[in-house]
């Protein structure tokens, strides 16, 4: 007779990826929320996922911590919390997973941060005691430093004060080069119509903090002190990547298309991720577009950068897993009253290649240098990204009381050799004017000059 407790169990159905027996799901309230996938990872031969409502407190309730087997089987962890939690992070010295509020050791066992009482986004490198301790950032701007063997925890900041921020919703954050860097993504129709600046980019060095722009921010990553530190956010004119490299100690602005304006608002941008999904290569979520991202820099330049599809999935992390790549959705949310045609709140997870991406919608978008922005004549705009689009074409308007030429420059190496390309572009009098680039062209990355100071509006549309 063959002794059935030690039969394999047969592998869950999927339908195009998605397999309906693991999607996370949360209880019907009250209150009812969301139930999104905040982190995804694999450790100790489990794939963990922890999931998140909308807020701390009164927020929903069934959400928690799972471990899923081999043979894709789901168990919910006993010790699982309900909140806001989308941190992963391995410390390697004590040979540990911190995931939300949970901290998991090589045979599974599982203890649980009881002194954070926040929405955790982040868990980072300490800078003084990398071997005992890690930083965690929450969502209002919360900064503790925790140690990993006791998970006695210590407040040093509130970056709502610390930075002096009319808003927070904290994002991310990341410890590299000798700096903390942490993103915020605060934006609505406050920060489009320029009534308020509430995200940022800000980084500290173990003594003292400093702003690096004042824009929205959602993801901040790198892979360590030989590769750069990239950070994602975006404001009106498009999306932006930000670089640091320590060859030459310096951020470099670029900016990239929007592949759909429903990413602009803070709570529609959680989380895109920069994740290592292929040995020392990156994929990038970011504003609706998957990119490859190459995790090195030459000369201190990005080059390589190139868009592989577009989608509309709000997803929160990602990772590879037995040869797999796993997405973690928050697909179906009833926000509360918001929503009165959603009934339960649920999001499930994708199981596929990473080749599969390509075979989702094809690269396009928007978004250029300059959205009605003060321009010094002959002073170049940021690079925006050229490279894996089909038909462009571009706009440019101005508010100048006389003509105005733009110079189109061309990087097609990616090292910064810029050059002129086609004829100067001939604006007239607060007018308006479009130049189509003909069909197969590309390079890099493409900016613009203008002959004077005026106030321009320069969109590239990418079809």
């Amino acid at each position: 007779m063959n002794n059935m407790t030690n039969q394999t169990p047969p592998l869950p159905r999927a339908f195009g990826g998605v397999v309906p027996s693991l999607c996370l799901k949360a209880e019907l309230g009250p209150p009812r929320s969301e139930c999104g996938v905040g982190a995804l990872i694999p450790w100790a031969d489990r794939l963990w996922a922890i999931s998140y409502v909308s807020s701390l407190r009164n927020s929903g309730i069934g959400t928690g911590l799972y471990e899923i087997d081999e043979n894709l089987q789901m168990t919910k962890r006993p010790e699982s919390r309900t909140g806001v939690y989308t941190n992963r992070y391995i410390h390697t010295a004590s040979n540990q997973l911190i995931i939300g509020p949970h901290v998991i050791d090589a045979k599974r066992n599982v203890r649980t941060i009881d002194a954070l009482d926040m929405r955790i986004t982040a868990t980072m490198e300490h800078l003084a005691d990398p071997k005992n301790m890690v930083y965690m950032l929450g969502m209002e701007g919360e900064f503790y430093e925790m140690n990993v063997h006791t998970l006695e925890c210590r407040k040093l900041y509130a970056l709502v004060k610390e930075l002096e921020l009319p808003y927070v919703h904290f994002k991310a954050g990341y410890t590299c080069h000798g700096r903390v860097v942490v993103a915020d993504n605060s934006y609505d129709n406050e920060e489009f119509e320029g009534r308020r600046n509430a995200g940022v980019l800000a980084e500290w060095n173990g003594e003292t903090w400093k702003i690096i722009e004042r824009s929205p921010f959602v993801e901040v990553t790198g892979r360590g002190v030989a590769t750069p530190i990239f950070a994602t956010g975006w404001d009106r004119a498009s999306a932006l990547l930000y670089v640091y490299t320590s060859g030459n100690d310096r951020w470099t602005r670029y900016r990239l298309p929007k592949a759909s304006h429903t990413f602009d608002h803070m709570w529609s941008t959680e989380w895109p991720r920069i994740r290592e999904t292929e040995h020392e290569r990156f994929l990038m979520d970011h504003h609706g577009m998957f990119y490859e991202l190459p995790s090195w820099t030459y000369g201190n330049r990005i080059m390589g950068l190139r868009p592989i599809s577009t989608h509309l999935a709000v997803l929160g992390d990602f990772c590879s897993y037995r040869g797999m790549l796993v997405m973690g959705y928050d697909n179906a949310s009833p926000a509360h009253e918001a929503n009165r045609f959603q009934g339960e709140p649920q999001s499930g997870m994708w199981f596929g290649k990473l080749d599969d991406l390509w075979q989702f919608g094809k690269p396009a978008g928007w978004g250029g240098p300059w959205w009605k922005t003060p321009v010094k004549a002959d002073e170049p705009s940021d690079p925006f990204l050229m490279l894996g689009f089909d038909k462009k074409c571009l706009h440019i308007s101005h508010d100048a009381a006389t003509n105005v030429l733009f110079t189109i420059e061309v990087d097609f190496l990616g090292d910064g050799s810029w050059h002129s390309y086609g004829p100067k572009i001939l604006v007239g009098s607060d007018g308006y004017s479009h130049f189509e680039f003909p069909d197969g062209f590309s390079a890099q990355w493409v900016r613009l000059k203008a002959s004077r100071d005026c106030t321009a509006t320069a969109q590239f549309y990418y079809t």
